[in-house]
Order: C-alpha cells, then structure tokens, then sequence
C-alpha cells in the first residue's frame, strides 16, 4: 500500500488561480507566484507555501505573473489592459506598461533587463526595463490573442502560442523561424531550458517538442482534457492536472501513469515543478495553490515523516508547523504592517 499523498492547501484567493511561476533558487530558497482572476497576486515561500505579501494595484482579472531568476522582481499581466512590474523584494510597484487589450503573459530574460508581453492583441512587445519610457519592440504575426510567450535558447528566441499555433521568432530579426499547427486549443506552454523541451498540452495530449526545431519528440494521452503540464527538472516524472478535478503523474521514459489524485474542488489550471523537483504546485477554479511532494513521506519543508512505534505499520507523513511558527508569523507582520505585506498569512494542511 502506497503512502498516501498530503498536500499543503494555500489559501488567500477569493477566485479561480489562473496561472502560476517559481523563481530559482536563492540564497533564502525559492519563492511561488500566484495569478488569480480576484486581481491580487500573491508571493509565498516555495517549500512551504507561507504567504509573504499580496501585490495590490491591477483593476482586473490577473491571467498571468512570473519571477525573475533570484526572485527580485515579479511581473504580472492583467486584463485593465496593462502590465505591472514589481519590486518583489519590499512590494513596490515599479513600472506600470499599458497596451491596447488584456494583457494574458510575461516573461522576464535571465538578466532581468527586458520583459517580453503578449495578450489579446495578438502582439508580441518586449520592454527595455531600463527604459521604461521608451517604445517596446513589436512582433506580429499570430491570428489570434496570444496565451503565453517564453523566452528561449538564452533569449535568442521566442517561444509563443494562440489559440492552435506555437511559434518559434528569432529575437535579433524579430522574424518567425518555424510554427506548428493543432487541431484544437492549445491550452498550456511550459519550456524548459535544459535540454531545450517544450511541453505542450491541448485536449487530452501532453505533448513535448524540440524548443530549437520544434521536431516532436513524444507524446501522451490522459484520460481527461489537460490544461497544464509539467516536467521533472531531472526528465524523470511530469505532471499534469485539467478538467476532472485530477493531478496526474507519469514516467516521462515509459509513459506510465504512476499515481492519480483528487485534490481540488475545481478543474486545474496551472501545474509547476519546484526548482530542486521536490514538489510541485498546482492552481484551481477553486481558489486555492496546493502543494504535492514528488517523493511521498520524504522529510521536507511542512512534511515530516514520522516512523511509528510499532515497525509492523507504514510511515504516514504529517505536516510539520515549527514551534516558532505563530511568533515568527506576528514578527513578519509587525516589521510589514506599513506595507501591502499586512495581512494574515493563510496556509493550512
């Protein structure tokens, strides 16, 4: 018998969470944005998901927030037709980018320099965040409102995706180099940098290209229709939640699926890997971001496996909360009461 999977439960959120990004890792850890359609963006500690601070400034739904590498800055796309981007650090709203209709994705470079932006327009722009006064660049040529656009191969290119079309750009001639065709809605895009693997979702597919050629190289179905997907820093798992409510997990080599759990009210709109692979976060029409190990029972961050007594019986996993919690939870409240790090952080079993 399997030990059975305990998922941290964050709550906060008064709408569905639409979208969601980790930052590398730093010297304080890793850190998790959320976008939710209630328009208040969220930053939590990655390994445990403790609220740190609630981005407040957008007057409509947010489809979509990234951090940068070190976890600095935060960007966030929203449908009042602007782009924000945000000192992660104290909170501070640093620039504010208007366009011409809802904004749906942002992607900083590695450098943090320029943030790339797409949305229902069906333009690309790509900011000079050292000038922010300054026009951004435009690439067009999709048919219909972007859904997501990433930065590739080192920000020499760009990956994007409409409504049934991925599109590969090169950066230095703002020109399209290849695209590829779905017969149905794309519903999700994640890249991944090492080894240069696009994974793709749409109906019940979870699809994995080559980021330099776009050249398939395998594919899986689901039982359900997914909405996002993600791969295991080390290629060895993905996951992938959608429409039944359900998390799957399969062997990336074999296709295998390897466990599958309800834990949600709603359907899955966004899944991600943390950085060092030991959990992954999934968002969902309900409101809440919960938080999966990818190893279950294993000691780490809340999870502590705790070995009974009796031999004869299984290691059950229980949530940690240190004895210092509360009293380290009202210091961060009290040094932050003057900023929009003032609320109660809401994270539960």
């Amino acid at each position: 018998m399997a030990m059975r999977q305990t998922p941290l439960t964050c709550s906060g959120h008064t709408r569905p969470v639409v979208d969601l990004a980790f930052s590398g890792i730093t010297p304080y850890g890793y850190f998790l944005i959320s976008a939710c359609k209630d328009g208040k963006p969220m930053l939590r500690q990655g390994d445990t998901g403790d609220w740190i601070g609630t981005f407040l400034g957008h007057k409509g739904a947010v489809w979509g927030a990234t951090l940068n590498k070190d976890a600095t800055k935060a960007a966030t796309a929203a449908a009042d037709f602007t782009a924000k981007v945000w000192d992660a650090v104290s909170g501070d709203e640093l620039m504010t980018l208007a366009h011409k209709h809802i904004v749906k994705t942002v992607d900083f470079t590695q450098d943090s320099n320029y943030l790339l932006t797409g949305g229902q327009d069906k333009l690309l722009r790509i900011y000079d965040l050292n000038k922010p006064e300054a026009e951004p660049k435009e690439i067009s040529g999709h048919t219909s409102g972007i859904k997501k656009a990433l930065w590739c191969s080192e920000d020499k290119q760009i990956l994007s995706a409409d409504d049934k079309t991925v599109r590969l750009w090169d950066h230095a001639t703002m020109t399209e180099v290849k695209s590829l065709n779905f017969n149905m809605s794309v519903s999700s895009m994640e890249y991944i940098p090492e080894g240069e693997i696009l994974v793709i979702t749409y109906g019940r597919s979870i699809a994995f290209h080559s980021a330099v050629s776009l050249d398939p190289i395998k594919s899986f179905e689901a039982p359900a229709t997914i909405n996002s997907a993600s791969l295991h820093p080390e290629k060895e798992f993905l996951v992938a939640g959608g429409e039944d409510f359900k998390l799957y997990k399969y062997d990336y080599n074999s296709g295998e699926e390897l466990e599958s759990y309800k834990g949600h009210f709603g359907p899955i709109h966004c899944v991600r890997f943390s950085p060092d692979g030991e959990l992954y976060a999934s968002g969902s029409e309900d409101g809440t971001l919960r938080l999966w190990q990818t190893v279950v029972g294993k000691t780490y961050g809340l999870w502590k496996c705790v070995l009974p007594e009796d031999s004869g019986e299984l290691a059950k996993p229980k949530i940690n909360f240190p004895e210092t919690a509360e009293e380290e939870l009202e210091e961060i409240a009290s040094e932050n009461s003057d900023s929009i790090y003032s609320s109660t952080p809401e994270v539960k079993a």
